[in-house]
């Protein structure tokens, strides 16, 4: 009931001007995010992004349901995975959605009021519920997908951080140094098993000191997972030196009965550059 293809052509034609008219409405006084930018690139583009919007979002008075879902849900996954959108904080992004919607509103009104004979009974209520469910829609999934796609750059830049938080440092031809530095959590300690295992094999190393003295905390789980990167570097051929170990971190290694049976064990890391490793 809600399709009409008069109310569509109308709309259609005052596309641009909703596009200017919301742009010209905008508090540029936002601290920061896409609206603020003074920048003629972005601007053209903010511009071309709400024209999309209109483009699609018209398409409700002409196209059927299905067909119009998947048109539009390819533009809410761009402009959400934008990163001038992501650097917007998001309270922004819906109350420009919702100034859209007044504009949808005060159009179906305006087209009523010139066209009456163009308009069912019944109807004008009708493009009012189906313009409000369709656009809280949009804001919902764009929210959606925002938080997904926020979640997935947390996490990237994470393990990135967490890579080079653990590099695998090299010495000599052979030899190598890995420098623990900070809190390490289970995430991060799989991260440097992971790491240092590759490394080791890219470079070939034969001989790995690792430095704990930069450590400032570790807990059961953690103590257990470096022993078993020793181990597992054993596995490859090669051989360490533990550096660095405080005495927590001696305490609970005791306490959880890990061997240091094969493990060469320096003070500090300069004894064990100085006395274990043998350059080559």
């Amino acid at each position: 009931m809600h399709k009409n293809k008069d109310l569509y052509e109308f709309l259609l034609i005052k596309a641009r001007d909703f596009t200017e008219e919301w742009y010209k409405g905008l508090d540029k006084s936002d601290p920061k995010g896409v609206y603020a930018s003074t920048d003629e690139k972005v601007i053209a583009n903010v511009k071309k992004q709400n024209y999309e919007f209109h483009e699609h979002f018209i398409e409700l008075f002409k196209t059927d349901r299905d067909k119009f879902s998947l048109e539009f849900d390819k533009w809410i996954h761009k402009i959400a995975s934008d990163q001038q959108h992501l650097d917007t904080p998001i309270h922004f992004v819906i109350r420009e959605f919702m100034r859209t919607r007044e504009q949808y509103l005060e159009a179906v009104h305006e087209f009523a009021e010139k066209y009456p004979e163009k308009v069912k009974a019944g109807q004008l209520d009708q493009w009012h519920l189906v313009i409000v469910k369709v656009i809280d829609s949009v804001i919902l999934k764009f929210t959606e997908e925002t938080y997904h796609y926020s979640t997935y750059q947390l996490k990237a830049q994470q393990e990135m951080i967490n890579e080079l938080s653990s590099p695998v440092i090299s010495l000599t031809r052979v030899t190598a140094l890995l420098p623990l530095v900070g809190d390490i959590d289970t995430a991060r300690a799989k991260m440097i098993i992971e790491n240092t295992l590759n490394q080791c094999a890219v470079r070939n190393v034969e001989h790995l000191c690792i430095d704990l003295s930069g450590v400032v905390m570790i807990d059961t789980m953690v103590a257990q997972q470096i022993f078993q990167l020793i181990s597992a570097l054993k596995l490859i051929g090669v051989k360490t030196t533990l550096s660095g170990i405080r005495p927590e971190i001696a305490s609970t290694a005791v306490q959880l009965g890990l061997s240091f049976k094969d493990v060469e064990i320096e003070t500090n890391l300069a004894k064990a550059l100085a006395t274990k490793i043998q350059y080559r």
